[in-house]
């Protein structure tokens, strides 16, 4: 069975979608994205959190904005903030390396 993965950013554009594809087809891991605002490409529900089993947030922010709407649908699961900030573009060599570093202090990549 594959660990879930939940990555959430802002408007679902660039850096929640990059994790996303860091991790198709990989053999351990299953990962989706979603964004917190209400122009996000893929707008996050309680559904998204429903389904992860762990969900990473770009920022603090992200975490803050899901934390208290969605509190019973994130139960006990970890809800953990990569710190990776707004400045780079889909698929961006810098930030799929920000993204390995700070998510191998989490999960196996």
């Amino acid at each position: 069975m594959k660990t879930k993965l939940l990555f959430v950013c802002s408007r679902n554009q660039w850096r929640s979608p990059t994790a996303d594809a860091l991790f198709k087809n990989h053999p351990r891991y299953k990962a989706r994205s979603a964004g917190t605002e209400k122009t996000a490409r893929i707008k996050i529900t309680a559904g998204h959190l429903g389904w992860a089993d762990v969900i990473f947030c770009m920022e603090k922010k992200h975490a803050a904005r899901i934390a208290e709407p969605f509190s019973a649908e994130l139960g006990d699961k970890p809800l953990l903030v990569l710190r990776i900030p707004d400045e780079f573009e889909f698929m961006d060599p810098a930030l799929i390396e920000l993204l390995r570093s700070e998510l191998s202090a989490h999960i196996d990549l």
